[in-house]
């Protein structure tokens, strides 16, 4: 029994171990492609940049292609677990990624690379933090990180000639989202984790976090629409609460 039990945990730590790890080496592979990117679009001379965004489309056209055939591999073997669903699974976050990149960077140049490589550490640590941690401390991290750079892309771009209008619509329906987000955490923890009879989330988890990171999240984001000067104060107050949110979380943890 003693041997079965052991037998148990280390099966359910495998996985726990090894998605981090997965996690990690995909976001280094993403970043560094992204570099290579920024080198030869954003770092490069008119000439070389001209030959690089004619190049961006085909690329684009063939990032979607592999989007389609790792999902078409992920969808016909979804109920076969096995090298052919991981590698579906592969192909398709690999296109995702590539199409995302290439059509960002086509689209809007230079800030599109800029902001992707910022975006991927940050998501590889929210990614990590999914895997490691309870469910309230990855909602909040993830809504506070994910407003921190709505904050940040406010401040620079709003006033863009550009882009000024989109970034403007996108801030109202990010504050619309987390609106409706607030008041799902509301009835979340009025049912006990459910809705309706289908069960969002576990009935022990803390509301309380996910709320607070939502209000804070909307009064920064509609700061930031004001005054790019309080939009970097917000940046700022993020910033420390989501310092003080990680170290309190993983104190805990311990």
């Amino acid at each position: 029994m003693a041997k079965r039990s052991v037998e148990k945990k280390s099966e359910k730590k495998g996985p726990l171990i090894g998605r981090p790890m997965k996690i990690f080496i995909a976001a280094c592979a993403a970043e560094l492609y992204l570099l290579m990117l920024r080198k030869i679009t954003v770092n490069a001379s008119l000439e070389q940049y001209v030959a690089s965004y004619d190049l961006l489309l085909p690329l684009l056209w063939a990032s979607l292609g592999v989007l389609a055939a790792g999902l078409a591999l992920w969808l016909t073997f979804r109920k076969k677990p096995g090298w052919a669903r991981s590698i579906g699974q592969l192909l398709f976050g690999a296109g995702l990624f590539l199409a995302i990149a290439h059509g960002a960077t086509r689209l809007s140049y230079p800030n599109a690379v800029t902001i992707l490589c910022a975006l991927v550490p940050l998501v590889m640590l929210l990614g990590i933090l999914w895997t490691l941690y309870d469910r309230e401390c990855a909602w909040s991290l993830t809504i506070l990180s994910a407003s921190m750079l709505a904050v940040w892309v406010c401040r620079r771009e709003l006033h863009s000639q550009f882009v000024g209008r989109l970034v403007l619509i996108g801030a109202c329906v990010y504050i619309l989202l987390l609106l409706a987000l607030a008041l799902l955490t509301r009835r979340l923890d009025r049912t006990g984790g459910k809705l309706g009879k289908v069960r969002i989330a576990p009935d022990d988890m803390d509301y309380l976090p996910v709320c607070v990171s939502c209000g804070l999240s909307i009064a920064s984001l509609a700061v930031s629409l004001v005054s790019t000067a309080a939009a970097y104060y917000a940046l700022w107050v993020l910033a420390v609460v989501i310092f003080a949110l990680a170290v309190y979380y993983t104190v805990r943890q311990l």
